[in-house]
């Protein structure tokens, strides 16, 4: 496996080590004691599994208290993965950074506990697994608008399928309280 850069400080981009032959393929996705010499140190608790239609755009999502890291994936076909950096002290609060992840590199992002996370489906039907430091508390899951125009994400599909809860997302100015991670 190897490390590819990323511009903003704490998310990895990992790219597995991937074994063909005429039965087809192999890949690890996951080795704690390898994943925490790669950087990627959160305790993972639950797996997910999302399948999206071409176009549809699931976030920007983040939970506040204790926060959720993320290793994700896309196990089937092709999406536009998204993290904008949330915690107010960075200098880089605000800032956004997008990966093409599919099913012929396997590359994997671990998103650390400040950071917020979506995606867009590129293709139909594809499938997106996660693992997560935390379970899923609606209390405390925080959205960011996904078409936020201080944001500027250009999602390559403009036809977008998103749902009613995403949509009433507000824009990052306008969240307070946010923690300090």
């Amino acid at each position: 496996m190897k490390v590819l850069a990323t511009r903003l400080n704490g998310p990895v981009l990992i790219e597995p080590r991937i074994f063909v032959d005429e039965r087809g393929y192999f890949l690890e996705t996951f080795s704690r004691e390898r994943y925490r010499e790669l950087g990627v140190d959160a305790e993972f608790i639950q797996d997910n599994h999302s399948r999206s239609v071409r176009g549809a755009i699931r976030g920007l999502h983040f939970q506040s208290d204790p926060g959720q890291a993320k290793l994700v994936r896309c196990a089937r076909g092709r999406v536009f993965d998204v993290i904008v950096d949330v915690r107010r002290s960075s200098p880089t609060f605000g800032d956004w950074e997008s990966f093409e992840l599919d099913d012929q590199l396997h590359r994997q992002l671990y998103v650390p506990i400040g950071f917020a996370h979506g995606l867009q489906s590129l293709e139909q039907d594809a499938d997106f697994v996660y693992k997560v430091s935390s379970l899923y508390d609606p209390d405390v899951e925080i959205g960011i608008g996904w078409d936020d125009p201080d944001l500027g994400i250009p999602w390559p599909i403009a036809d977008a399928v998103v749902s009613d809860r995403d949509r009433a997302n507000p824009r990052l100015r306008e969240l307070r309280d946010m923690p300090e991670w």
